[in-house]
């Protein structure tokens, strides 16, 4: 019979553990150190006017006044069936302005788009929207999709960026743009774009969008992206962009340069900050196919560290679904309360915060 020095048996031992753990999905151990959940949903906050049903939500972010919440709402509430042209043939707004108590005080853009999908508001007022539709649900001869506007707070048209109707790589054009960010000084970074094997790169623009850079292509390493989903920046002006089919988030400075990868928010979907050096990342799409040993839901964490605290879990999440669970876009207020856009589920939802 061998016997086993009493450090092999440490080591082993050791092995053991991490081979246990390493069993375990990552944000399992998450959710076991972060305690109850700090926040409680709030039923029926967002009220639309008129007797008009939520359409199904896509990006939300903070007004600069803190004291209001946009969102993109894709008109009208299709069956399950009606996804990526929701507003093809709608005369309803998308571009929806509501107060803290989830009131509507603005709301604009009919007309003017076939799937909006993200959203930013500069530190000027100015609110950007972009149309992600993908080519084949344009109608012939339509001459939206493929746009990123710039309006005032109350939907004037200031600036139009991209080809219209028209998929392109030009510096001059998109390929189903997902989401905007504008930093202090207006300048403006596109995530461009929704598919996998489209232009997946950033666009950066000046605040009257004449083109400055771009970086990324399709790909897996570092500084390549397969649907950039995502695009927010941080208090001290990082780039953070929601690199989803390739599950993790990418880091930038402002001339691309690439800083860092994080994979342990998940499959990113949105991105958001709160004043308190927080990140909040939405994830409504890992399953067993897409991103095995995951759940969905919103990890929150230390933006400059990356420490995962807390997480947000989907109860009503079905990984079944090709259309996304719970909230794909989340917005925070000074408050710490979050604001999350639900495609699927068609619900624009607040979190109150219930615990420091």
């Amino acid at each position: 019979m061998s016997i086993l020095h009493p450090k092999s048996t440490l080591i082993a031992c050791i092995g053991i553990l991490i081979g246990a753990l390493l069993l375990l999905p990552s944000d399992t151990l998450v959710a076991q150190t972060s305690g109850p959940s700090p926040y409680r949903l709030v039923d029926d906050w967002a009220k639309l006017p008129d007797g008009r049903r939520m359409g199904a939500v896509g990006k939300v972010t903070m007004d600069p006044d803190g004291q209001h919440v946009w969102a993109v709402i894709r008109c009208d509430a299709f069956g399950p069936g009606r996804f990526g042209n929701e507003c093809v043939d709608s005369d309803l707004d998308p571009i929806i302005k509501f107060n803290l108590d989830g009131n509507v005080v603005e709301s604009f853009g009919s007309g003017l788009f076939i799937w909006p999908h993200g959203i930013d508001v500069g530190p000027d007022g100015s609110v950007w929207v972009t149309d992600a539709v993908g080519s084949g649900n344009i109608p012939a001869g339509d001459q939206r999709g493929h746009l990123v506007y710039k309006f005032s707070q109350t939907g004037d048209v200031l600036l139009r960026l991209g080809t219209p109707g028209r998929a392109g790589s030009s510096n001059s054009s998109f390929n189903s743009p997902s989401d905007v960010v504008i930093a202090p000084d207006g300048t403006a970074f596109i995530a461009d774009g929704h598919n996998n094997d489209g232009n997946n790169r950033v666009m950066k623009f000046t605040a009257d969008g004449n083109f400055i850079m771009s970086w990324g292509q399709t790909g897996y390493a570092p500084g390549e992206f397969r649907a950039l989903h995502a695009i927010d920046m941080d208090s001290n002006g990082r780039i953070f962009v929601g690199d989803r089919s390739n599950n993790r988030v990418q880091i930038f400075d402002q001339e691309g340069n690439h800083l860092t990868s994080w994979t342990q928010f998940g499959r990113p979907s949105g991105i958001a900050f709160d004043n308190n050096g927080q990140i909040f990342v939405a994830d409504s799409e890992s399953d067993d196919v897409q991103n095995p040993g995951w759940e969905m839901g919103i990890r929150i964490g230390d933006a400059e560290t990356g420490w995962v605290s807390d997480f947000i879990i989907y109860h009503w999440g079905d990984p079944r679904s090709t259309a996304g669970n719970g909230a794909e876009f989340v917005a925070v207020d000074g408050d710490g309360n979050m604001y999350g856009g639900e495609p699927s589920p068609r619900n624009l939802q607040k979190y109150v915060r219930v615990r420091p």
